[in-house]
């Protein structure tokens, strides 16, 4: 193995690179030295080197088209510039259909048949034909410094997309990171190992302390290539968060026992999530509640201390609403299919609580349900629709009330046992 060989290897260990992705920098860099020192604008070149030799073949490469009167190419490119011209007065860019009937002929990347069959007899149109260049003298210093630019550029280029590509396969994942800093916008930008994440305002949790150095879970909503480069976007608030924490912090959850069917989140104050599993045997709010409240409080912490609401999911409506509704009890539900409403009643104890305090509780079991959801008392008929209940005014509720009314129903259950 050549000394040259071992320092391709050693770069694509260092950077974590193909090894065929590093050799095609390295001939681009070769083909814009050459280009620089040898050549001209309106050669296609192509290299092949070979590092164990240090040998270097060159090529102009051309496609081959149909041959256009040199007049009708130059009427052409003036009837193109006067297009460009009055799309310019428009205020817009020429579209591409707009000048698909011009003629075109590009002297970098095409040769015309005429000028082809000059060199071979035997081209075709819509053949590629290479056309071999001698290597006059060695490479002077302003190639040499155009070849290092390049290689530079595309093994940045090189990076960047390996990066995107590991990203782009945990996008809808959870991962970790380490707070940075927090910019005049209210952005906080994450360290996530090989780049960086954005966490914008609308994805952060009111109670989270976002300080320097703090380590915290994130999961990643979009991973982009834009103009600016790598554009990680990541988020603490997202209802998919919730389930990728039950995914990760419960394993029956992780292995598809027990599936999360819905989520519902005012994000950094309460989630409901229903679950369901087909296996009779297994009771999947037990499952994701733990013992004594273990597992829920784990998921808790991860979460800035939201509180979660475990339910069980049902395709029955009127069980789901009941269930959706609690640490209320609900007495009866009357459904509406058509409208997709239903109106809860419930005694006039649990009025509030059904309700929630800001309406939080009948806002977030309509969008777990997907029903519109009036909650009745029933004696006095007072009502609340979940689409009035915004800034309801309601007595206190107890927020550890599910938490605490599942452990309980575990311990009894042990108990029992």
């Amino acid at each position: 193995m050549s000394e040259i060989t071992r320092a391709i290897q050693a770069i694509c260990d260092e950077k974590n690179l193909d090894y065929n992705v590093v050799m095609e920098t390295i001939e681009a860099a070769l083909a814009a030295a050459y280009r620089k020192d040898f050549g001209n604008r309106q050669q296609n070149i192509k290299v092949k080197f070979d590092p164990e030799t240090m040998d270097m073949q060159v090529w102009d490469v051309k496609e081959i088209v149909a041959n256009i009167d040199p007049e009708e190419l130059e009427k052409a490119q003036e009837e193109l510039a006067a297009r460009r011209e009055a799309a310019k007065e428009e205020g817009r860019e020429l579209t591409e259909e707009e000048t698909a009937d011009l003629p075109r002929f590009n002297p970098k990347n095409q040769m015309m048949l005429a000028e082809a069959k000059e060199i071979n007899k035997k081209a075709k149109i819509g053949e590629i034909l290479e056309i071999k260049l001698e290597v006059p003298s060695a490479f002077g210093r302003m190639a040499a410094q155009t070849a290092k630019q390049v290689v530079i550029q595309k093994l940045r280029e090189a990076e960047r997309n390996n990066v995107f590509d590991d990203l782009k396969k945990q996008e809808g994942e959870m991962v970790q990171g380490v707070i940075q800093r927090r910019d005049r916008t209210g952005v906080v930008v994450v360290d996530l190992g090989k780049t960086t994440g954005i966490l914008p305002q609308n994805e952060q949790l009111e109670h989270d302390n976002y300080r320097p150095g703090a380590r915290m879970r994130f999961y990643i909503e979009a991973v982009n290539m834009g103009t600016r480069g790598l554009e990680v976007i990541i988020s603490r608030s997202s209802k998919k968060m919730v389930e990728s924490v039950f995914v990760q912090e419960i394993p029956e959850v992780g292995s598809g026992v027990v599936v999360v069917k819905a989520i519902a989140r005012d994000p950094g104050n309460r989630s409901k999530v229903a679950v369901f599993t087909a296996d009779e045997s297994i009771d999947p709010i037990g499952a994701c509640i733990g013992q004594r409240g273990s597992r829920i409080n784990t998921i808790i912490e991860e979460l800035a201390g939201e509180k979660i609401d475990v339910i069980k999911w049902s395709d029955n409506a009127v069980e789901f609403i009941k269930s959706a509704l609690s640490p209320a009890k609900v007495m009866s539900v009357d459904l509406n299919e058509e409208l997709k409403e239903a109106v809860a009643t419930v005694a006039p104890d649990q009025f509030s609580l059904a309700i929630g305090r800001g309406g939080q509780n009948v806002r977030l079991a309509a969008d777990l349900t997907g029903w519109k959801i009036k909650v009745m008392e029933d004696s006095s008929g007072s009502a609340v629709s979940s689409e009035e209940a915004e800034g309801e005014v309601t007595e206190p509720v107890t927020e550890e009330v599910t938490v605490e009314a599942e452990t309980e129903k575990e311990e009894e259950e042990t108990k029992t046992e």
